[in-house]
Parts: structure tokens; sequence; C-alpha cells
């Protein structure tokens, strides 16, 4: 294991002892601050003469819960203040969920380690302690992403879907209120705050294909820094990158963006990387499903290429009326 006594952070003292401290940014929200610090135990598991300390930085994602992301600006309101505050120099590194970072990466800046992935299913939390098949006619489901509502409706087309956001804490509290009989979250936010109990079903991919990267952790850092990136070797999961470029190549192949639903999900293993993709319209009268396999060592091609067949099978149709 290699001492990082050589590097350029900011020097700590310890009694007599001085030692490298690394500042890592995230947002206010408990999960973000959670998925923060499970980043920086990993790095201190792997480089024990490493600190690391933690800034919070509010976006305007997290501030403006009142209209769905697509009317304010989409994915890109998580993540602004945070890497304009990694580009000045502030913080060393920025934790995000994968699913939530733009496609084409910010100026200056890399994705220097995507961790092992967490469950990748979508979660009903219903007061009735019902699932999705089993509630009341005409449910009203809370969920403000456009993947999610399609493929409710798709499989409950007597449903009525309730836009809510905020962290998890606001829509458990949604989920147990009469406002809504059921939400739809994400299996891993639940579990890496501990809140599994409150799951009712987790929904087959049959019925909920993820978001692209859904259930990853990606770490951000400057593109020049590479000490910073040698280190973030020590927590980086080739298996997860590779599924998660796949899926994110996908979107980039439909014309990303989160205004229409758009799913996919790869799973590598020794024959190979699977990718299943999904492109919807909001009402979720339409979906268009496809499916391929491909090589771990140039994920980006298969994601495309399936994005191609999408297209070709319906999808554009789709795409031009919902953009």
């Amino acid at each position: 294991m290699r001492c990082v006594s050589c590097s350029v952070w900011r020097l700590t003292r310890e009694g007599d002892t001085l030692r490298h401290t690394l500042i890592l940014g995230t947002r206010p929200s408990p999960l973000a601050r959670r998925q923060t610090e499970f980043v920086a135990s990993s790095l201190r598991a792997a480089w024990p003469d490493l600190r690391t300390d933690i800034q919070v930085y509010s976006t305007r994602g997290d501030r403006e819960l009142s209209r769905p992301l697509p009317q304010i600006g989409g994915k890109g309101l998580f993540t602004a203040e945070i890497e304009a505050a990694l580009r000045t120099g502030e913080i060393d590194l920025a934790v995000h969920s994968l699913k939530d970072l733009p496609i084409a990466e910010g100026n200056g800046l890399s994705i220097g380690a995507v961790l092992e992935r967490a469950d990748v299913q979508d979660v009903l939390v219903s007061r009735h302690g019902l699932p999705l098949a089993e509630l009341p006619a005409e449910p009203r489901i809370g969920t403000s992403s456009p993947r999610r509502a399609a493929q409710i409706l798709a499989a409950r087309p007597d449903a009525h879907i309730v836009p809510i956001r905020g962290n998890v804490d606001t829509r458990l509290r949604k989920a147990a209120s009469d406002e809504v009989d059921a939400v739809v979250l994400a299996a891993a936010g639940l579990a890496r705050l501990g809140l599994e109990g409150h799951i009712t079903q987790r929904l087959p991919l049959e019925v909920m294909l993820p978001a692209p990267a859904q259930g990853a952790l990606a770490v951000q850092c400057r593109a020049d820094d590479n000490a910073v990136l040698d280190l973030l070797k020590a927590i980086h999961d080739p298996p997860t990158w590779a599924a998660v470029t796949a899926e994110r190549a996908f979107l980039e192949g439909l014309g990303g963006g989160c205004a229409v639903p758009v799913a996919a999900y790869a799973v590598c293993a020794d024959t190979g990387l699977h990718l299943r993709g999904l492109v919807g319209s909001l009402d979720g009268c339409r979906l268009v499903r496809v499916a391929g396999d491909g090589s771990p060592d140039d994920p980006g091609h298969l994601g495309r290429r399936m994005a191609q067949e999408a297209l070709a099978q319906g999808a554009r149709i789709i795409l031009e009326d919902g953009w």
C-alpha cells in the first residue's frame, strides 16, 4: 500500500504528526451526506494515512422543489454549485449519485471512480401495505420521474401520477399520508439510510427498469489532479463502470435528458456485457424495449448500438413527441 505523504493536499496537525486531508463536497440531504461519508470511509480504509473532511453545498435542485426537474433545467441542477467548488479548489472531490450527473463531463472535471453498485431496483412504499397490482382502483402514485410514471402507467393504466419531490424522508411522509396511495423510490437510497423496513414491494425489472446508472456512486475530481486520480483507483469498480457506461451511452445515443422516460440496465458477467433499454411515452401507452450483448471492454459501443435499435423500433417517434 502506497503512502500518500508525498501528495499535495492540505496538511492538518494531530499532535506532532502532520496528516493529509482530502476535502469532499456533497449536497445537504441525509442521503447525499451518507453517500459521501461512505466514500470517505472507503478512501480511508484504502489509504490509512489519509484524513477526510466534508463540505456541504446547497444546489438549485435542492432548493427548487415545487416543479419537476425537466421544467427547471434537468440533472445539472444537482451538480453545478459543487462542480464550481471543485474547479476553484475549495474541495478535492465531489460525490454524486451517478444517475444525477449529466452525460457530458464538466469542463476540466473527470469521474475518477465509480464504486461497486448497490441495488438497482425501484421500490413501492404504500400506506396500504399492498403491492402495485393490488392497490385500490385508480391509485394515486407519487413520483416526479417521467421514467417511473410511464412504467407505473403501463402496469396500472388506471393510476393517477402525483408529482412529488424532496428528500427521502419527505417522500416517506407523503407515502404515510392520505395524499397518495404509494410512492416509488430507489431501493439503494433506502438501504443506505437504513430504511428498508418501509419497503412494500421491490418492483420487478420487468415492471420497472431503472434509470441509467441507478444505484452507482461517482467520485468527481479535477481532470488534471493526477495524485487524486491515483488515490481513487483503490475504490473504483471496473464491472460497475462498464455497466453504467453502457447505460449512459444508451441515454446519450437517444439524445440525453430526463424529459422523456428512458431506462437502462446493464450487467457485466463472465459471458460479457448484457444491456436492456427502454423508451416510453409519458402516458405509458407506448414502450419500446431492446436488449443486446457486447464487450465490457467497449461498453459505449453496446449502449449506442442499442439506442440505434430503439430508435429504429419506434423510439424516435416517441422522443419527437416528448421533446
